[in-house]
């Protein structure tokens, strides 16, 4: 499995059988789209302009199962849930490595989206805070319960992004997370069974 940035909340994975585009609204931020057809799109949130020529598109709770790849989408609560608006966590299992999506989410999580999210390898969790999305504290919180073996975090402070609103840098994440980031790559590549116990943080430069 590869795991690749681009910037917000964008992380494109590919394994053996499929690619997977998460929370591409790159082009409400001032950058370009990285969906290609025959993807599968995934958006944490409701998402309302068509996705031309993908192979599946999903921003609602359900299970599915496509190329080899089990998608499972967890009802959860919005960080801005004001309106009434709701989130989808997303766990993907692709190449046995299971990938975790967290979104937008309020702080939180019940007993059963922690069932149902069960056991984490790779956990994407926007930390930028500033009451539009998880800041450090609210991500810290969720990963002690989670407990995933590797971190990969989103959605920080970039002069590239036009964020609706400014998110925090992510060395002051990282300083509340307390965890020693290990070095910074353009894309990473995993194997099952390579992961440690240990829970890891990776920093993945956006591309």
């Amino acid at each position: 499995m590869e795991l690749t940035y681009y910037g917000a909340n964008c992380v494109r994975i590919v394994t053996k059988k499929a690619a997977i585009t998460i929370d591409d609204n790159l082009s409400e931020v001032g950058l370009k789209s990285i969906t290609k057809p025959g993807d599968i799109a995934l958006f944490t949130g409701a998402h309302k302009d068509p996705i031309a020529d993908v192979k599946l598109f999903i921003d609602l709770p359900g299970e599915y199962e496509v190329s080899d790849t089990s998608i499972q989408g967890i009802a959860a609560r919005a960080h801005l849930d004001e309106s009434g608006q709701a989130a989808t966590i997303f766990k993907v299992i692709g190449d046995d490595i299971r990938v975790v999506a967290l979104g937008h989410i309020y702080p939180e999580l019940n007993d059963s989206q922690l069932e149902a999210i069960g056991i984490v390898d790779v956990l994407i969790i926007p930390v930028g805070g500033n009451g539009y999305t998880l800041d450090a504290i609210g991500a810290a919180k969720i990963i002690k319960k989670i407990e995933p073996k590797l971190i990969i975090p989103t959605h920080y402070d970039d002069n590239a992004v036009k964020y609706e609103v400014p998110q925090s840098p992510l060395d002051e994440v990282i300083k509340v997370l307390a965890i020693e980031p290990k070095e910074a790559e353009a894309k990473i590549k995993l194997k099952s069974g390579e992961l440690g116990e240990i829970t890891q943080l990776q920093i993945l430069e956006r591309q």
